[in-house]
Order: C-alpha cells, then sequence, then structure tokens
C-alpha cells in the first residue's frame, strides 16, 4: 500500500491523475512533527507526505512494499543527508523498522497509488490494456491467478465483500464460463467481459468493472490484513505522545481504523448486569474531530480526495493490547480454499 491512493470506490481503478497527497494539512496538523521528532511513513509512494514532514523539520523512516516506489525515492533520500531513511518493507511490520525509543508519529495513506494506476504493466487500471497483475510489491499471487483459478464460490465472496459488488454471482458464473474457454490475461479482457455482463446504466457514475477491479485489488495485496496489523503494529511502536494518523478512501478500512480507535479509548469490559467490569485502560485519545473529509475545494482539485477520510489518535503510556484480529469483524479472505482446488 502506498501513498495517495485512489481506493474509493468512484476512482479504483480509473485513469490517470496526477500525483497530489491527499488531506496533507490535516495530516500535518495532526501528526505535528516537528525538530528532533522521528515519524514513521508507512505508505511512501511518491513521497508526498515524507516531503512534508521533512519539511517541518521532522526525521522521517518512510516504507513502501512497491519495489518502484523505493527506487524512484533515492533522490530524495539523497537530497536530505540522513533525515530519510526509505525502507522495502509492508507497513503492516512498521514495528520492527522503529528505533528503541519509539517513534514520535505514524502517518498511513491507505490504497493504491496513481503511479500504479498510470502504469499499464501493473494491472491495476481496466481502462489501460496490461497484464490482469495488481501486485504491489511484484510478488505473489497476481489478479489473474485469481480470476482464472479460483472457486466460484469464493470469487463471489471477493466481489461482493471486498467490491460490495450485488452483481458479484453474475460475474462470478460468466467469468467461469469465459475462463473454460481463454484464460484471461489482460485487464481489457476481465473489463470487457464485466462490460457485456453488467452494462453500465445510464445513471450509473462508475463504470461496471470498478468494484470488481477493486475487490481484486484488495484481495491480491490483503490490504485489509495489513492495514489491521499496521494498526497493532503503531500501537507497539509509539512512545507516548506518539500521534498516530490514518487515511482512507474506502467504508471497508474506515470501519477498521474506526473500530480500532474505539476499542482503544478504554472501556469496562464485562456484561453490564454483572456487579464488577473491569475497566480498560485507554491506549490511545483522540486527536481533533473523530473524522476529518476533506474541503469542498479539495475535492474539486483533487478528485481522490472525495472519498478520504482521516482518524488519529495520541499514544498514552498504557501497555499495547493484544493483537486481537477478532476486533474488526471481517473475514480472512486470504485463507479461502486453495487457487485451483
Amino acid at each position: 500500500m502506498v501513498a495517495n491512493p485512489g481506493g474509493g470506490s468512484t476512482e479504483a481503478g480509473g485513469g490517470p491523475v496526477r500525483h497530489i497527497p491527499v488531506l496533507l494539512k490535516e495530516v500535518l496538523a495532526a501528526l505535528e512533527p516537528s525538530s528532533g521528532k522521528i515519524i514513521l511513513d508507512g505508505t511512501f509512494g511518491a513521497g508526498g507526505y515524507t516531503s512534508a514532514i521533512l519539511g517541518a523539520g521532522a526525521d522521517v523512516i518512510a516504507l513502501d512494499r512497491d519495489p518502484t516506489a523505493i527506487a524512484a525515492g533515492q533522490a530524495l533520500v539523497a537530497a536530505h543527508g540522513g533525515h530519510l531513511k526509505l525502507i522495502h518493507s509492508q507497513f503492516s511490520q512498521l514495528a520492527d523498522h522503529a528505533p528503541d525509543g519509539g517513534l514520535d508519529g505514524v502517518v498511513l495513506d491507505i490504497g493504491v497509488s496513481s503511479m500504479q494506476i498510470d502504469e499499464a504493466e501493473r494491472g491495476f487500471s481496466f481502462q489501460k490494456s496490461g497484464p490482469l497483475d495488481m501486485r504491489m510489491s511484484a510478488a505473489g499471487v497476481s489478479a489473474a491467478d485469481v480470476v482464472n483459478r479460483a472457486k466460484v464460490a469464493d470469487l463471489i465472496r471477493i466481489f461482493h465483500y471486498l467490491g460490495e459488488e450485488n452483481q458479484a454471482p453474475r460475474i462470478a458464473h460468466a467469468i467461469e464460463k469465459h475462463r473454460a474457454e481463454k484464460p484471461f490475461e489482460t485487464t481489457r479482457d476481465l473489463a470487457g467481459l464485466i462490460e457485456l455482463v453488467t452494462p453500465r446504466k445510464m445513471k450509473d457514475k462508475i463504470h461496471p468493472a470498478t468494484r470488481v477491479f477493486q475487490a481484486l485489488r484488495i484481495f491480491v495485496n490483503d490490504e485489509l490484513g495489513e492495514l489491521a496489523q499496521a494498526l497493532f503494529a503503531a500501537e507497539r511502536a509509539l512512545k507516548p505522545g506518539g500521534r498516530l494518523v490514518v487515511v482512507t478512501f474506502h467504508s471497508l478500512e474506515d470501519r477498521i481504523v474506526k473500530k480500532f480507535f474505539s476499542d482503544r479509548a478504554g472501556k469496562a469490559s464485562g456484561s453490564r448486569h454483572l456487579p464488577i467490569a473491569h475497566e480498560r485502560a485507554a491506549t490511545f485519545e483522540p486527536v481533533g474531530k473523530s473524522m476529518v473529509s476533506a474541503s469542498e475545494e479539495e475535492a474539486q482539485t483533487n478528485p481522490r480526495a472525495r472519498s478520504a477520510k482521516l482518524r488519529a489518535g495520541q499514544r498514552t503510556g498504557a501497555p499495547a493490547e493484544a493483537e486481537d484480529m477478532s476486533l474488526f469483524g471481517f473475514p480472512n479472505l486470504a485463507s479461502l480454499g486453495k487457487l485451483g482446488a
């Protein structure tokens, strides 16, 4: 996952948009970077947030799972003489890269980058003909592997849950019929089939392939699991007073962040009918409004900001809690039946 995503459902898999860091002013206000602080940017991308944080005087440890982003960022590393460390890593592993004294801030910008969408060979966009890939790390199972080999029932679950696609069964069965004759190889192969199965109605604002492409991207990169693990990792890595700032572009992602901060705010556990309840110490306190969205002006300037939501919390001195994935209430889709089984 990388900076400046187009992860909102209205943008997923769309055409090229110039890289503009979303909610930059609001992110900096929540992070409060300054000289002497160490901020971890878990989604480096094109370096929009990182550059602004460095400009505020803080040192930055930046991560990205995409090797092309790491290569492109070397010029920025060289320009900042030791104040920027750029590491090829998934942000779920951010605690492994934190200094012994802890971090002063963590920022996560969830989704796919404009750079990835703009590169046809990465297979993220249905508006460009390229290999049906979608792997942010350029390794592991590709979107083509999923589409050509997953069971129909699994495809339905992926499209319905991760893409919120109401026509998931129809699309999945059409895919099964098509791949029996000819495997899917390109983004246009898949998008073209979806256009035939679920043609766009006049009132629809999004392309009929949008939700399926979004679902495949999220599944291939295990984006929800990565986000959940990153939140737990940030809780371990932040020092007392450190800030965690997360920008999401999709309701599923925002739900995870909202649940995490709500759970970590501290509350009594156990039934309300019992006379004694155990009070849990808060590990995070809210920073500013519970949720910040883009201004009308920013949304007009940068379409990808329309669905952006920012949530932030400040770490307390309470010990980090156990990592319980059941907190988020989503199925572990990464454990679906083996491809081709």
